[in-house]
Parts: C-alpha cells; structure tokens; sequence
C-alpha cells in the first residue's frame, strides 16, 4: 500500500478557470489564500481547450491562468481530461463511444460516455496526455497529476465493440482456449458451448435483462478493472517520462481493483466524499440504517486501506445535486467542519472542496460550492474559515496512521461474486453493515483489508480480530493464511455461505465451508433462506439472544464447540455457533449473516476494547464515533444535541485547549480532538 506524504494538514478547492470571466481569477486565487487554501485542482473537464480541433493544440489559455498561480504562490493539481472527450470527437469518431447492454451508443452530452477499449479514443488520449505533460512538467507548482475523473462514475459496465473484442482477447491470454474456457464458465449448462471466439461477448441481454451466465459475469468484472488500470497506466507512463510529480486519480467506484491499481500504477489515492448523500430525497429513511452521514466512515475506511495516508479530492461543501437527479439539503452549521475533520480523523491529510463557486450553467447548476452564484461570502464560508484555524492546531497529527483494533476482512473476487448471486449479495449487504455499526456504536476502530491469495500474515497479525462474514470464494491459500493467524493468537469469525465456490466461482463438490471445515471445526448439514414467512430467527448464545437474519447454516459440530443454538423454525435446538481453539487464537462460524446485535456480541465476547483502554476513561454514547490516529483522539458528534461525557483522566482538546478531567461536552455537529495529559 502506498501513502499521500506531505508535510502538513493542507487545504485545496476544486476550481474551474474556463467556467469564469478571466477577471475573477486573480481575486478569486486571492481570496483561497484568505481562507488557507493552497492549492486548486484544474483542466478535468477542459479537453476543449487544449484540443479545440482535431490535431491543434493550444495551451494559451491554461497558461495564462498557471502563471496567475505562481504569481499568487499556488500550487495545482493538474488533470488529464479523458472522462470527457470533445464533441468534434464523438461526432467524427463514434467508434469511441460507449454503448448500452443492446449495443445503441451513449451519445455526447453528459460525461463517461467514450470506452475505454478503443484504439483511436486511446490514441487521442495518450496524445493529449503527452501534449499536457510535455508542456506543463515544467511547471514547478504542479503538486500533483489527477488521471481521468472519477472513472467507472457513470457508467461501470461496458458493452461497445471494442469493449466485446478485448473482453475476447483477455480470455485468450487468460484461457488460452476455448475449451479451458468453456471448463471454467460451466458452459454444459443451459447449451452454453462456445465453438469459435467471435461467439464470446460480454454479458448481453437475456428474458431477464443482462443476467446470463455468473461466472462469465465475473469474468466480466475481472476485466473491467483490468481495463482501467491499463488505461490509467497509459497515461501514468506517458507523464513519468516528463516528470516525477506524484500521480493520483479520484473516486471510489465498482469494478476496480483499487489497490492493484495503486500498487501498480499510482502513487496513492483520493476519494470524493460527500457524506450529505445520507440525506438525498430518494432515499427511503425506513429502509436506512440510521447512521446517516456517519457511514461515510465506512467508505473512508476502505479508502485507508488502499492509501494508508490519503487525500480527499472532492469534500462536499454545500447543497447539491445534478438538475434532473440527485438532491441533497444544504448542509446544517458545522456540518461541514465535521466532515472534515472526520476525514482527517481516517487518515487524510489533504482536503479538497467541491467547489470555490457553484456553476451558473449545465447540469450542476444546484451542486453548491462554497460560493453561491453571487459569489459573496456566506455561512458555509465563514466555517470554512473557523475549519482552516482549527486544522492550524492539529498539524501534528499529519502522517500519522489510524489505530484500529479489528479488522473487517473483503477481496475483489467475493465482490464481485455477490454482483451475480443473490443468496451472497443479500447475506453480505446484512453483515458488512452489522459489523459496521456494531464497531461503531461500541467504539472500536478497525480496518478493511483487502486479502488475496499474496496477503501475508504480517497484515494481519496486529489486529486482535478479524472477520470474513461471507467468503462464498476462499481458496486453499487465504484458508492457510487464516490458520496461520489464528495459531499466533488471532481469533478468525466467519458467517453463513462461506467456502463452497472457487475462483470461477463455481461450487465444489466438497462438504461446506469448504477448505474452511477443519478450520472451524464443523460441517454444514442443512441451510435456509429466510422467506418472508418465516418468523424471524435467533441464535441463543449462553444468556444472549442475537438476531441470525436471512440466511442459516445448521451446523454439525466435528471437532468444535457449540455456543449457540437456533431458536425457531424446523431446526430449532440445532448448532448455530461454534468455536475451535487453533494454537494460540480461535476460529468461530456463526450459521447466519451478521446483524448489529450479533457483532456488538462478538465484540463483548472477545473483549475487544478502544485503543488504549479508552473506554475504561471515557463514557462514550452511541451516537458519537472514536477515531485514534497516533496518540490524538477524535470524538465526533454526528447529533444536533450537545453531549456530555464522563471521564476518569485527564485530556487536553487540539482545537479549543480546553482541559478536561471529569466531564467532556461536545456541541450538537462538533468535535474534539483529545491527547491525554
């Protein structure tokens, strides 16, 4: 894994020179610096203007707002345009369209709509990433090269021509023949034979809609990311060869092997966050989970575990949405400040706004910046101010890594398997927000990891748990793995589902879990989904009784012990839980997914506390997150109320200086940052 390294807690706002009047640039560089902003992001939308005709170049216009910034001594983040090709392209190219699942293109007019896979788009491509890098590397205030934005946004599944003829040429390196292929894909089912390659295609439409062959489908996901991560090598290569600057792209989105592509590709990566989507009008609040922009946590602990020190490309900082969809409600005061420091409380040390100044065009004319449409200061400003005074009194806090006590274990392939399997998508939707909350609400930080088959012990053996709630793919070597961190003296939860495909994510012909079997101690003898007329199902564990929702496993116990018992249905009395001593540590399969209460259980039961005791000292409530980083101590207020808390040390806030021995308060969406004195 790989990390954003700078030397301070830095601010940046995500700026739009071809948007304005070249007379607002200077005041507006001005003004950023007022609120401590260091740098701008530019040029991801603006092929236009580099490229206005085919083959002409022209770079007069970025250079007369890149020498404003070093005039005003601000840095840039300098992107490539490629999300967005220019109309002269589309309309004379549309081989380098995108398409939908029954092959008509996706026409120009909103963004993402070129593919990835098309000879002529990446050859325009790599010609404009080398005009820019060829012309701007020597700019010595270029912090940083964005790649492209926010890839697979928009669109994550590709269906053009080109898509389907190099889905077929990875099939062939990978297969090298039709008949390995057809062994793999199961192709005996449902007359599925492929005879000759320009049979192949990626997933079209069925009687129901793209849904054909799963393993085929996972196949396609495999491909998708290796498309990305090939496109955004062709960019990486073409600017390190004028330049050592660091390289990064944005976002968070499906099919994307995100830490291949770190590893491979990029020095670290940035995520957009916008925790308002909490509270976007479509959503349906009784079908929530109640944490509302708190599980923007959940996402920013999946981007630490690409980028252990990460940056934050695009923080939401005002109302937004698009003019025909998405609306969120202009956030409350403070919530943006907390937003930030709920970032910085995961690991980033660098933020971004989105953006200095809301659009009065296009289709983002309701995606609020910090600046209204009549650009004068306003409220959301003003806690931009207060937010850079605080951050003034926390830069201590740069470089230093979150401290997690558990961890939550995933992998691409089990992913992706999910996409094309209801039972596993179902159970996994469940227990990787159970686990969620219950880690929350219990105030025990903990980490994603991303494990394959190179994972080594190492990552592992610093946490007191870890948890793979549904590994329906698990293979020979992360069972291995596991073995080996329970002996150390870890303890391994695995739940419902587990170990019964392969990596083609076929089933095999083995007594579930699978090579997890002599792990756990036990085998699966019977297994339900939970229909909707089936009464609700609970697991008795000693004197706890813990919801076992959607899916159960009914265990035979072989060299286990039992801890659990189903409560109802035809099973009742029979093995829900076991536990197996593995050297030093233990390994438990629960017979279900994981709601809340079942991981608050598991938590109480391992006696996992807060990093340092914290728990013992502090009286922490529900409703506020704990997050460590180093020795400083975040407490996050995601309420209107003030809350009180207890406490038996003493601790010094970062921001306020305030000292505290016997009672912390924290405003109604505040925050303190404590080290104890």
């Amino acid at each position: 894994m790989k990390k954003l390294e700078i030397d301070h807690i830095t601010l940046g706002v995500c700026y739009y020179p071809e948007h304005w009047d070249k007379s607002l640039w200077r005041d507006d560089l001005r003004k950023m610096k007022e609120y401590g902003i260091e740098t701008v992001r530019i040029a991801e939308f603006a092929w236009n203007k580099f490229e206005p005709h085919e083959g002409v170049f022209s770079f007069d216009f970025f250079d007369e707002f890149m020498e404003m910034t070093v005039e005003e001594n601000m840095k840039v983040i300098f992107c490539t345009p490629s999300a967005t090709p220019p109309v002269w392209m589309s309309e004379k190219y549309p081989e380098i369209l995108n398409a939908d699942i029954d092959g008509n293109l996706i026409y120009h007019g909103l963004r993402r709509h070129c593919n990835l896979n098309s000879e002529k788009y990446r050859f325009f491509v790599s010609r404009i990433t080398e005009k820019l890098a060829e012309h701007y590397s020597r700019c010595s205030n270029i912090a940083a090269w964005q790649l492209d934005n926010e890839i697979n946004c928009e669109c994550d599944l590709y269906y053009s021509e080109s898509d389907h003829h190099a889905f077929r040429e990875y099939l062939k390196s990978k297969f090298g023949d039709l008949d390995e292929l057809n062994r793999a894909i199961g192709a005996e089912f449902w007359n599925q034979t492929y005879t000759a390659w320009d049979e192949v295609h990626l997933p079209r439409r069925t009687n129901f809609s793209r849904m054909g062959n799963p393993h085929i489908g996972l196949l396609e996901k495999r491909f998708i990311s290796d498309t990305v991560i090939n496109f955004f090598k062709l960019q990486a290569d073409i600017i390190r060869q004028y330049t050592d600057v660091p390289v990064t792209t944005n976002g968070l989105f499906r099919h994307v092997d995100y830490h291949r592509l770190v590893d491979e590709v990029l020095d670290y990566i940035t995520y957009d966050n916008y925790p308002n989507f909490a509270y976007e009008r479509r959503l349906d609040v009784s079908h929530q989970n109640g944490m509302k922009d708190r599980n923007s946590s959940y996402n920013l602990t999946r981007v630490r575990s690409i980028s252990p020190i990460f940056g934050v490309m695009e923080q939401q900082s005002g109302p937004s949405g698009w003019n025909f969809r998405m609306e969120h409600p202009s956030p409350k005061p403070g919530q943006i400040r907390l937003w930030t420091l709920q970032a910085i409380a995961h690991g980033a040390d660098y933020i971004s706004y989105f953006r200095w100044r809301t659009c009065t065009f296009g289709n983002e004319i309701y995606w609020h910046g910090l600046h209204d449409y009549c650009n004068k200061p306003n409220r959301r400003t003003k806690e931009l101010e207060k937010t850079y005074r605080d951050i003034q009194c926390l830069q201590d806090i740069c470089g230093k890594e979150y401290i997690a006590e558990a961890a939550l274990l995933r992998d691409y392939d089990n992913e992706w398997d999910a996409e094309e399997d209801v039972w596993h998508s179902a159970v996994d939707d469940i227990s990787y927000d159970g686990w969620f909350r219950g880690f929350q609400k219990k105030h025990i930080p903990y980490d994603l990891v991303y494990i394959n088959d190179m994972t080594g012990l190492d990552e592992l053996s610093k946490y007191k748990m870890v948890v793979y709630p549904h590994p329906t793919i698990l293979t020979e070597k992360r069972t291995v793995l596991l073995q080996a961190y329970a002996e150390r003296g870890g303890t391994v939860i695995f739940g419902c589902r587990t170990g019964y495909k392969d990596l083609s994510g076929k089933c095999r012909m083995i007594a579930m879990p699978g090579f997890a079997a002599e792990l756990c101690g036990v085998e699966v003898e019977d297994f339900t989904f939970l229909s909707p007329y089936d009464e609700a199902q609970y697991v008795n564990i000693g004197e706890k009784r813990v919801g076992a929702p959607c899916f159960n496993d009914v265990l035979q116990i072989t060299d286990g012990v039992q801890l659990g018992t189903f409560e109802s249905n035809y099973y009742a009395g029979r093995a829900a839980l076991s536990v197996k001593k593995i050297g030093k540590g233990k390994v438990y399969y629960f017979g279900a997914a994981f709601a809340e209460d079942c991981a608050k259980a598991f938590i109480e039961l391992e006696k996992i506390g807060s990093p340092r005791d914290l728990d013992r000292f502090i009286n922490i409530p529900e409703s506020v997150e704990l997050a460590v980083r180093g020795e400083y101590i975040f407490l996050l207020n995601y309420s209107e109320d003030r809350i009180e808390m207890d406490c038996s040390a003493s601790f010094k806030d970062m921001i306020s200086g305030e000292i505290y021995t016997d009672k912390i308060t924290i405003e109604g969406y505040d925050a303190v940052v404590l080290k104890g004195i």
